[in-house]
């Protein structure tokens, strides 16, 4: 088991290196900043000033080797445009999109697990179509496009729910749903097929003859084994809700770490946009090294592979 881990936590190591490469790279090909943050009518004198004193003017392996032994030490820099910490910049953000995270993992949670479970025990019912039928429209619209709507629907038509900002729970219900319907889709449509695979398994029908409730062979025996793939399903995107959604967070104007991910690819800011990024990697590679841990605690197989 520790050979396994360790493997893991060294590929995981390598990859975020190979990501750290890219995302610099990346971040250069969208142009000079120096453009945006200077007057149009400013002379070759003042660019190579302010490219100087940002450090812009040094060699790319010079720069790069800067950014990474920095970001070892969880030293960011400072933003180009907004002349602060990046980690002041950072902070506050990340704390916004965690509550919308954790919304729209609720909202997630409570639509794909019931819907999931619903639609295995009623097979072939109007449920079933139902719960097919929602999941399909999730995965298959765009989030973006669901937004809209969702604002045209319930701020502009009904006047019910706020579009924007972070006042009060009800600006949490619009960009909580749109974030989480795409997942809960994901996890229905497997945990429904997970769940028709355990109920036929030998060890259901011994229970059934041994006289347990049904909801207790559904909703502990059935449901414990059904959920291994819908776990390493669920935590790849578990990720994404506590890094911030960059389309959902800009069309509700959420002031979290996709609206500043925006803002930063935008303005060329690099030392936010690769911070940003870099840290949403970091994120996404560590919650999925711990699906894999408790993915190799649940199942013992998968240690020797």
């Amino acid at each position: 088991m520790q050979r396994y881990i360790l493997n893991r936590v060294l590929q995981s190591v390598i990859a975020l290196l190979i990501l750290s490469v890219v995302i610099f790279g990346l971040g250069r090909l969208t142009g000079d900043p120096v453009v945006l943050l200077l007057p149009p009518d400013a002379t070759q004198e003042a660019e190579d000033l302010l490219r100087a004193s940002l450090g812009l003017d040094q060699p790319l392996p010079v720069q790069y080797w800067l950014f990474i032994s920095n970001a070892a030490r969880l030293e960011f820099g400072d933003s180009l445009k907004a002349r602060r910490p990046v980690t002041e910049l950072i902070k506050p953000k990340v704390i916004i999109s965690l509550k919308l995270g954790i919304v729209a993992m609720g909202i997630t949670l409570l639509m794909g697990i019931p819907l999931g479970v619903l639609a295995a025990v009623k097979r072939g019912t109007p449920l079933d179509t139902m719960a097919n039928m929602i999941a399909v429209l999730g995965q298959s619209l765009p989030q973006f496009w669901v937004g809209i709507m969702l604002i045209q629907i319930f701020t502009v038509r009904l006047d019910l729910l706020p579009a924007s900002g972070t006042g009060g729970i009800t600006h949490y219900i619009l960009p909580a749903f749109t974030l989480g319907w795409f997942v809960a889709a994901g996890i229905m449509r497997l945990l429904r097929s997970s769940m028709l695979e355990a109920l036929d398994g030998e060890y259901i029908k011994m229970a059934r003859i041994k006289g347990l409730p049904e909801w207790k062979i559904v909703w502990k025996h059935t449901l414990k084994n059904a959920l291994i793939p819908v776990l390493t399903f669920g935590g790849s995107y578990l990720a994404a809700f506590i890094t911030g959604a960059i389309l959902v967070e800009t069309v509700f104007a959420w002031p979290g770490v996709g609206r500043l991910v925006y803002d930063a690819i935008i303005w060329r800011d690099f030392p936010v946009l690769q911070s940003l990024i870099l840290m949403i990697a970091a994120v996404v590679i560590s919650v999925n090294l711990i699906v894999d841990i408790l993915y190799a605690y649940v199942d013992p197989r998968i240690r020797y592979t």
